[in-house]
């Protein structure tokens, strides 16, 4: 004979209390007990903590993870879907039985794509949520801002988007999987001059914005490089909507291409404006313009667009085939980059968190994150994966970035081609 009372359990995070059974004997002993009160409620207490200590083991715990995003505002249409990978991601692994029995549980925040916010979103998450760490934000203007908040109380940033120089050099709790524009750029030119037999550029960039003026860096150093003549070099600033004067003295500069450093905001109508004036160059893009948002925002006018990216709708690896598949069945749309990165970024992390011995001290089990990450290898939608050391100002050792290499595509229709 067995009954069901409440015994009580604890796990890292919050305790629970979960159904257990009392066989007849354990019936007997109770009786006994209330004869004799006192000492026998000392025995019982004793008992208690002998269960708890080599009894059934504790619930699974809810790994608290912190997602800051943009999930309106401009930048919406890279947060919304970076979120969805991550949620992608999450519930895949969580199917597959999370993370030593434990579950994953995102706790997502919008960070609309401004300094303050991502400031004041990293500090609920941190300190109010207490998460083990924070994926975003979005844009390299808000990491810039942001990162240091984790930094200082020793968190890890994991950023999937933000590509500007310098994020990395914040700290060591600073890591990203989104590949460096002073990786990608040189590539994107070297592949874009070699298709379209380009001899000499006009350049176009935001120049308000740390990641499009880090573009713009990137971009002069690599036309520098590769001895490549500039015609030209506008500017416009966030917000803008006429760049008909920019595009009127490209296109009299007599330019073959354009270098385009910009968000998707400013960018795809540069495109559609460029092409009503008649400048049907090439254009020559950052981590800004890959993706699929393109064909919408410049819907007729996004041909010959030519951007660099670990990924490509394209790439028909099994790990990529099975993402696109999953994320289109899932959201009833095509995945971009964005995504891609947020799902392997995920994956990334749980590897990390599988030899990460959760103890309920969030101190140490963050720093414990931060120590599992830079071993982490990975093969995924984005391709192989792994870290590399980044140094601060100083030249001391900081962050880390990814080491990935780059496919170049270029679009067509409505869809990006690889191009070698």
């Amino acid at each position: 004979m067995r009954i069901r009372t409440l015994c009580a359990s604890s796990e890292p995070f919050h305790p629970t209390y979960k159904i257990c059974a009392l066989s007849l004997p354990d019936l007997k002993e109770l009786s006994i007990m209330r004869r004799f009160p006192l000492k026998n409620s000392l025995l019982a207490v004793a008992a208690f903590a002998a269960f708890t200590a080599f009894g059934p083991a504790a619930q699974a715990a809810d790994l608290k993870i912190g997602v800051a995003e943009a999930l309106s505002g401009g930048a919406a249409q890279y947060g919304t879907a970076i979120r969805n990978g991550f949620e992608l991601a999450v519930a895949e692994i969580n199917a597959a039985g999370g993370i030593n029995g434990n579950k994953i549980e995102l706790v997502v925040a919008d960070e609309q794509g401004k300094k303050e916010e991502a400031i004041n979103v990293f500090k609920k998450l941190i300190f109010q949520d207490k998460v083990l760490m924070v994926f975003g934000p979005t844009l390299s203007n808000s990491a810039q801002a942001a990162d240091p908040i984790a930094q200082a109380a020793k968190t890890v940033a994991f950023g999937t988007s933000n590509t500007a120089d310098g994020i990395t050099s914040i700290g060591d709790y600073i890591f990203r999987n989104s590949v460096t524009e002073a990786d990608v750029l040189p590539e994107t030119i070297k592949t874009a001059v070699k298709n379209a037999g380009i001899k000499k550029v006009a350049v176009l960039y935001g120049n308000d914005d740390v990641f499009t003026k880090s573009g713009y860096d990137n971009f002069k150093k690599a036309l520098d490089d590769l001895k490549i003549p500039v015609t030209t070099t506008e500017t416009f600033a966030k917000g803008d909507v006429d760049f008909k004067a920019q595009l009127t003295k490209i296109k009299a500069s007599g330019a073959d291409a354009i270098v385009l450093s910009a968000l998707l905001a400013e960018g795809a109508p540069i495109m559609v404006q460029a092409r009503q004036l008649g400048l049907n160059v090439p254009i020559i893009g950052g981590n800004g313009m890959n993706s699929v948002k393109i064909f919408e925002l410049a819907k007729g006018q996004s041909d010959n667009l030519y951007v660099g990216s670990p990924w490509s709708s394209s790439n028909a690896t099994p790990e990529n085939t099975k993402f696109i598949k999953a994320y289109t069945e899932k959201f009833k749309m095509a995945p971009d980059q964005f995504a891609a990165q947020a799902y392997d970024a995920m994956y990334i992390a749980a590897q990390a968190l599988k030899n990460v011995k959760v103890s309920g001290d969030l101190a140490a089990d963050r720093a414990a994150v931060r120590e599992a990450l830079p071993a982490v290898k990975h093969t995924g939608a984005t391709g192989a994966f792994q870290f590399r050391r980044a140094n601060d100002k100083s030249g001391k050792p900081a962050g880390y970035d990814a080491q990935q290499l780059p496919i170049v595509s270029v679009t067509k229709g409505s869809e990006f081609v690889i191009t070698k």
